[in-house]
């Protein structure tokens, strides 16, 4: 699994829009409004990195209006209070 936090600078009037279709995108998992330098933190649970270059380049810096610059930071180790691969585990196909 590859997690990643995508830092996104966003066109202010466009931001709500924005949360709603990055959320759409099937690996992430949350998005955060921020306060600094970028507008929003997403973060994104995916099988492999394939994945997070589709997630990065085709749907949020092609497919989705108001977003006007990214930065990925790629996660090199987790760390949690709960069972992180039970809690991200997909269901079995039926």
């Amino acid at each position: 699994m590859v997690t990643a936090i995508i830092l996104v600078n966003v066109e202010r009037d466009l931001i709500m829009d924005v949360i709603d279709e990055v959320l759409k995108i099937d690996g992430i998992m949350e998005v955060h409004s921020v306060a600094g330098e970028y507008d929003l933190a997403a973060i994104a649970r995916v099988e492999d990195n394939q994945q997070l270059s589709m997630i990065l380049a085709d749907k949020m810096c092609h497919q989705i209006k108001g977003i006007t610059h990214t930065k990925t930071l790629i996660s090199l180790g987790s760390y949690y209070n709960f069972d992180a691969k039970k809690l991200f585990k997909k269901p079995a196909k039926k």
